[in-house]
């Protein structure tokens, strides 16, 4: 690898490609061949680090090819690249400026190269996401029906749930074959269903949105999630521990099944009502069970083992 650093600003027709400390500029279509061309363009620069942020998912088709190149490909949090340009004094704010600034970020702050998902991967998501999409959709619609309105009105209401139902079911099934089909995907899959609380679909929304499970230590997954509590203290002053940031996604997937968990877990339900007996307010013990499911969901697939009371 080269000492030199790019950062890629993301839109949705465009991207915008910065190279540091030496500056130069690429303007690239974000389409499928602007994306193979600039694939093509930075393998033999073997930059140290190519810095994009996540942009609600305009950056993915790039991150998913990058990662199939083997490039050391990072998607950085926008409030922490910007928080970064201001301290530089970057506060005017252009394709090409904030291009210059991820680069110098990546070449500053020397942001963690995870691994990134592959296309393949990046299908799984995508599919996760439209359930969930089609999920909350069909929720809306269920309590429409609910509501007085005309014969007509509620016949429309109808069809449509009807067709989110089959929407539902196929996305359910493709899902399924696609997990099925992976021998990796299958085997975690097979282990976190051996879980009280974790069902298939849980279970697939964890193997897409949080491919670091098993392979990080139970710090390091807690705050994956944005299960780790985060001091607040300064000077005299000693505030309440809160649990800030990561993936929203899987925390409210963990949030769903830790509820389950409560109910048919014996591990997690008494760890629960232990936290409840000692007082603790029903939020605290909540999130406490959470990162107590994920840690053991996370020692599990490091050690290739199914759910037992004594895991570590």
């Amino acid at each position: 690898m080269s000492d030199i650093c790019i950062g890629i600003d993301v839109s949705k027709d465009r991207l915008d490609v910065a190279t540091w400390p030496e500056i130069r500029h690429l303007s690239i279509a974000n389409d499928e061949a602007g994306i193979k061309e600039l694939v093509k363009t930075l393998l033999p620069i073997r930059a140290s680090r190519i810095v994009l942020e996540a942009t609600g998912g305009y950056e993915m088709p790039a991150v998913a090819a990058m990662a199939d190149a083997s490039l050391p490909v990072v998607v950085a949090n926008p409030r922490q690249t910007r928080d970064f340009a201001r301290s530089t004094g970057l506060l005017a704010k252009t394709d090409r400026i904030d291009a210059v600034a991820l680069a110098r970020f990546a070449e500053a702050i020397k942001p963690e190269i995870r691994a990134m998902p592959d296309t393949l991967a990046q299908e799984l998501s995508n599919i996760v996401v439209r359930r969930r999409q089609v999920v909350t959709m069909l929720t809306a619609e269920k309590n429409r029906r609910q509501m007085p309105t005309s014969s007509n009105m509620q016949k429309e209401i109808d069809m449509h749930i009807e067709w989110l139902e089959q929407a539902l079911q196929r996305l359910n099934d493709e899902l399924k074959t696609m997990i099925r089909n992976s021998p990796a995907w299958r085997e975690k899959d097979d282990l976190l269903q051996t879980v009280k609380g974790i069902g298939p679909n849980t279970s697939a929304l964890l193997i897409s949105e949080l491919p670091e499970l098993g392979r990080l230590d139970r710090r390091e997954i807690a705050m994956m999630a944005g299960l780790a509590p985060v001091n607040r203290d300064s000077g005299r002053f000693r505030g309440e521990r809160h649990i800030f940031g990561g993936r929203a996604a899987v925390r409210s997937a963990l949030y769903m099944a830790t509820l389950t968990a409560i109910k048919r877990n014996p591990v997690i339900k008494a760890f629960y009502h232990r936290l409840r007996a000692d007082g603790k307010k029903f939020k605290v013990a909540i999130t406490a069970c959470m990162r107590k499911l994920l840690v053991r969901l996370n020692a599990m697939l490091r050690d290739g083992m199914p759910w037992t009371e004594n895991i570590a």
